[in-house]
């Protein structure tokens, strides 16, 4: 009985455990879109910062009445953190300007004017000051809406002189500190600290199917050897002992024919080595009950590979079962569609639907076909001008995590005339496999690599389902 006990609550531990990493990965998937880290740091640094400020306030009697514009620039710089008014120099000479004008406009209509009766705002002061706040922000070049805030609220009858400008000034040079830590540590490189996901598929599986494998395996060679850890992992499976029996065969002759594609795929891992220097590996599969492609799935897994780059198979008019099913497993995988048997990519289109980890991912793998010499471009299709400003924020996210040079494009039309008109132009094209759609979504709209025609180049299909976290 307590042996049961035991083994029942070892696996409700390990069926724990394992659930926590499988949350964890997807948070961290969830991180690598730029708006959702941005997001995250908005919610929970400005409220810390606040509190952190009336700390300070408490202890060395600063004026409580800076806290609406600090809160509201300490927002904006962590909410926009590479446009232009997110500069930490500007906000601080923004908001302490402010606050010094408003202070300046007291000293001067008091001396000028009656200042009213207690609980009243000085009309002349409250002038003057967005009047001086306007002339100095624009003379300076520090144009910040939070100065105008400061600047106002320093005509209130109870703002405790100059000594609120210093308030401001100690304030906004606080939250200034840390975006600045923030944004140096954290966001500027948080490729390397989220982008986790790609810094794996380095291990490659080619299944050696169809009349192109041989550039298909190409293409996973120059994406694992781009890594210094990378490896490629050629595949082939042959008819099982008892298929081939059924047609007359003998167990010999399956032998003889497992020692024939070994011997074929050795050469060209040979080839490989020589010319892409990266490890490659060979392994001929008899082909047992499972499908094709659970036998590559577990081929892959056995190989500790992360990554299945296939060619693409279409039959009856559709996308072949094939790729179908390594698209519905847990495992990376690129179905890879020839279009005449090159082996380099120079020039590499991709096309991504939102920002997600899928984009950051076909990216990376772009930079890897292309190297240093070659050329990427990004793009985005809109229905409509008033998405382009949206669009283009999304597609400057997404490219700013790379050191490459990538171009961004922004098209107002159909998605699948704008890639047929630029494929001639390109070697490759790399889009998403939608595996993310729901199948209501998928009936009314098939996914657009099952919509494109008249593609000149070769296409890539990236379809991002691994968790390494539940393989330990």
């Amino acid at each position: 009985m307590r042996e049961e006990v035991r083994a029942y609550c070892r696996a409700v531990v390990s069926r724990s455990r394992r659930f926590e990493r499988r949350e964890f990965h997807e948070f961290r998937r969830w991180l690598e879109s730029t708006r959702n880290l941005v997001h995250l740091s908005v919610v929970l640094f400005v409220p810390l910062l606040v509190g952190l400020v009336t700390l300070v306030a408490n202890t060395t009697n600063l004026s409580f009445l800076l806290f609406p514009p600090l809160a509201s620039g300490a927002y904006l710089l962590f909410a926009h953190p590479e446009e232009r008014y997110s500069s930490p120099l500007r906000f601080v000479a923004g908001l302490t300007v402010g606050a010094l004008c408003g202070w300046l406009a007291i000293e001067l209509t008091g001396w000028l004017f009656y200042a009213g009766g207690p609980g009243s705002i000085h009309a002349p002061s409250a002038a003057l000051a967005m009047l001086l706040t306007g002339a100095a922000t624009w003379a300076f070049s520090i144009e910040e809406p939070a100065a105008f805030s400061t600047a106002l609220l320093a005509v209130v009858d109870d703002a405790p002189g100059f000594s609120y400008v210093l308030s401001i000034a100690v304030s906004s040079l606080l939250v200034a500190g840390v975006f600045v830590l923030w944004h140096r540590r954290v966001y500027r490189h948080r490729a390397r600290y989220l982008y986790q996901s790609t810094k794996g598929d380095d291990h490659v599986l080619v299944p050696m199917r169809g009349d192109h494998a041989d550039a298909t395996a190409s293409f996973g060679a120059r994406i694992a050897a781009a890594h210094d850890a990378g490896k490629v992992v050629l595949l082939d499976i042959v008819e099982s002992p008892e298929d081939v029996a059924t047609d007359g065969g003998t167990d010999m002759e399956v032998s003889t024919a497992t020692k024939t594609h070994a011997s074929h795929l050795e050469s060209y891992a040979e080839r490989i080595e020589e010319t892409m220097d990266v490890p490659c590996e060979v392994v001929v599969i008899e082909r047992g009950a499972e499908s094709p492609a659970t036998t590559a799935l577990g081929a892959a897994r056995e190989a500790n590979c992360d990554l299945i780059v296939t060619p693409y198979e279409r039959a009856d008019g559709r996308t072949a079962s094939f790729v179908t099913s390594l698209f519905r497993t847990d495992m990376d995988v690129i179905a890879h569609r020839s279009a005449d048997g090159r082996t380099d990519w120079s020039r590499v289109l991709v096309s991504v639907r939102r920002a997600s980890d899928v984009a950051h991912s076909m990216l990376d793998f772009a930079c890897r076909l292309t190297g240093r010499s070659g050329k990427v471009s990004l793009c985005h299709c809109i229905d409509s001008e008033y998405e382009r400003r949206d669009a283009e924020s999304m597609l400057a996210e997404l490219v700013e995590t790379f050191s490459e040079r990538i171009e961004t494009r922004v098209a107002h039309g159909p998605i699948e005339e704008f890639l047929a008109d630029a494929s001639s132009r390109q070697n490759l094209l790399m889009l998403g496999a939608s595996a993310d759609r729901s199948a209501v979504s998928r009936l009314l709209s098939p996914a657009t690599f099952q919509r494109l025609h008249d593609i000149e180049c070769d296409v890539a299909i990236v379809d991002r389902r691994y968790r390494p976290l539940e393989r330990e």
